[in-house]
């Protein structure tokens, strides 16, 4: 009796596994060859087409009908010259000088945080992902806010804050900020580094009698990678950023290639040519940045973990070290993030007018800005682009991550991959002279794409910078989910998007509402693309702030700084909540008591 019922008990798992076999669910074949193409259709169109041919005119412009000739250098000649030159020099300066300070002070903060007892760590990571998310240009507008003529400290102080001025407003203010914005990129790179080297090289070299300063010479070379990787990522980061170089380096006179290379596009006629060479040469320094950092550790060994490796212990400080601790990472904080804010807040509050009482704080400014039309047309068309981008964004960004994870080892995936890391540090500048370029080509306008001066172009320009962040972001947690769920969605009677809707898409819901908040934010102040394809008679919000500010109107446009910044934490805080609320505690992947 107990066989015959062990051998009904295997006919029906057999029964049970060819009916999941028959019902097991496979999409068409031209679903999933359209499923497998969109990503290289849509990364063709958003990146590679107008990257290729702004970056081909400077070397062959009769192939895009702008010279006579098929193959040039002269356009490179002429970036060599004059003050394209120096702009290309004081980048190389300003990109060197910002990686050694951002990369010495990561290390420092890395320290601190992995290493020490002190208090406020946490404090410290969380200042750190603050300072990340910022816009560098937003820093730069608050120290200008504090510093420039008819500033917060000019009307607070009733004179001209001279070297103040002539500090912000040169090359130690330009490096400062961009140090400053980099930091968060080498803490990442250092700090894990920091974190699983064991304590034993420390205690070789105080055992063999080595000071604190010679300890440090012993425990350096072995973060070698993570302090050229460090370095590496700032000076790219430094030599492509816009934001900084359009507002700060511009009022100090100072040129930077980022803001050359929107000078070229801006003349009539736009000089493409030249625009093309100095997006060559920002390439080929973050290309020289990577070959310095392999080299120097090409042939060395850094496999300093093994199983008898002994975990670092965290240092007790004395009250001294621990106070000079604090007021080292409190003063930088404040630096980079404070003395902007307070810039920001105090010329939203501070009257029109020339020098004020410090106590006379008003908020008609901030009445000034909810009542003025232009200001809020700008808002809402920034806000109205910005969540289309973000939707779009995590739809594509979706579907390109899943063929990430789902086909990672095929060729046609790891170009994919190579295409969406290239892409992530491309200069958002030269992405979107890539679109003034391309849409702008006689040959576009014959294949009916008019797309020059028009928001589609400009919600194309914002979707390139966002669509391979999302990508990233979405590849590792769509890649954890099995397709088990979907064919149990199909066996019960689910169709495709009911299925992925119920079965897939509550367990990737705190990822994807994460990569639509990224993309929201980034494309709500985004600052170079708004600046390049704006289109007439609609006026981007970022536009709006600089124009403010180039117009002397300070407290107006720090008054919607204030209101975009405060706005944008609350959205933030309702989206988590909402997603709290409605996704289902057993769909949150965490436990639950």
């Amino acid at each position: 009796m107990a066989a015959q019922t062990t051998l009904s008990a295997v006919r029906e798992q057999r029964s049970s596994g060819a009916a999941a076999h028959v019902w097991r669910y496979r999409p068409a074949a031209w679903l999933t060859a359209l499923l497998r193409s969109l990503p290289w259709a849509v990364f063709a169109a958003v990146l590679l087409v107008p990257v290729a041919g702004f970056l081909l005119v400077a070397v062959s412009p009769r192939l895009f009908g702008q010279g006579t000739s098929w193959f040039t250098l002269s356009s490179f000649g002429q970036v060599f010259t004059g003050w394209t030159a120096q702009a290309v020099l004081d980048t190389c300066l300003v990109g060197v000088g910002a990686a050694v300070l951002a990369t010495a002070i990561a290390t420092g903060l890395a320290w601190f945080t992995e290493r020490t007892a002190a208090r406020g760590r946490s404090l410290t990571r969380i200042l750190l992902w603050a300072l990340l998310l910022t816009p560098s240009y937003l820093e730069a507008l608050g120290w200008s806010w504090l510093v420039e003529p008819q500033g917060v400290l000019d009307r607070l102080l009733g004179h001209e804050p001279t070297l103040p001025r002539v500090v912000v407003f040169g090359p130690v203010g330009v490096v400062w900020v961009l140090a400053s914005r980099g930091v968060p990129f080498a803490y990442l790179a250092v700090s894990a580094l920091v974190r699983g080297m064991g304590r034993e090289f420390e205690d070789a070299a105080r055992t063999h009698g080595a000071g604190r300063l010679a300890t440090w010479r012993v425990l350096l070379p072995i973060l070698a990678p993570g302090l050229w990787a460090g370095l590496a990522i700032v000076f790219a980061e430094s030599i492509s950023d816009y934001g900084v170089a359009a507002t700060l380096a511009a009022q100090a006179n100072f040129p930077i290639a980022t803001y050359a290379m929107q000078q070229s596009i801006a003349t009539f006629p736009a000089q493409f040519g030249p625009a093309g060479a100095i997006g060559w040469l920002l390439m080929l320094l973050v290309a020289l940045a990577l070959v310095a950092q392999r080299r120097s550790l090409r042939g060395r060994s850094f496999a300093v973990l093994s199983g008898r490796t002994r975990p670092a212990m965290r240092v007790r400080l004395s009250a001294g070290r621990h106070a000079i601790a604090l007021t080292g990472v409190g003063g930088f904080f404040t630096l980079a993030l404070g003395v902007p804010a307070f810039g920001a807040a105090a010329a939203s509050l501070l009257p029109s007018g020339g020098a004020v009482d410090p106590t006379a704080l008003t908020l008609d400014n901030f009445r000034h800005v909810l009542d003025s039309g232009a200001m809020m047309s700008a808002l809402g068309y920034s806000a109205r682009l910005s969540a289309l981008v973000a939707c779009a964004a995590v739809l594509f960004g979706a579907v390109a991550g899943r063929v990430l994870a789902r086909h990672g080892d095929s060729r046609g995936s790891r170009l994919l991959d190579t295409v969406l890391l290239a892409a992530i540090a491309l200069p958002s500048v030269l992405l979107a002279s890539g679109y003034i370029f391309t849409y702008n080509l006689p040959i576009a306008s014959s294949l009916g794409v008019d797309l020059y001066g028009t928001t589609i172009l400009l919600v194309l320009g914002y979707l390139a910078g966002a669509l391979p962040t999302a990508a990233r972001l979405l590849s590792g947690s769509l890649g954890q989910v099995s397709d088990g769920l979907l064919w149990a969605a199909r066996v019960h009677g689910r169709g495709v998007v009911p299925a992925w809707g119920g079965a897939v898409l509550p367990l990737v819901a705190a990822s994807m509402t994460w990569t639509w908040l990224i993309a929201f934010c980034g494309t709500l102040l985004e600052l170079p693309v708004s600046q390049l394809l704006a289109p007439p008679g609609h006026e981007p919000l970022s536009v709006a702030i600089t124009h403010d500010l180039q117009g002397y109107d300070l407290g107006g446009g720090a008054a919607m700084t204030v209101v975009v910044v405060v706005g944008t934490l609350v959205l933030i805080a309702v989206a988590l909540t909402t997603l709290r609320r409605l996704v289902p505690a057993a769909h949150r992947l965490e436990a639950v008591a």
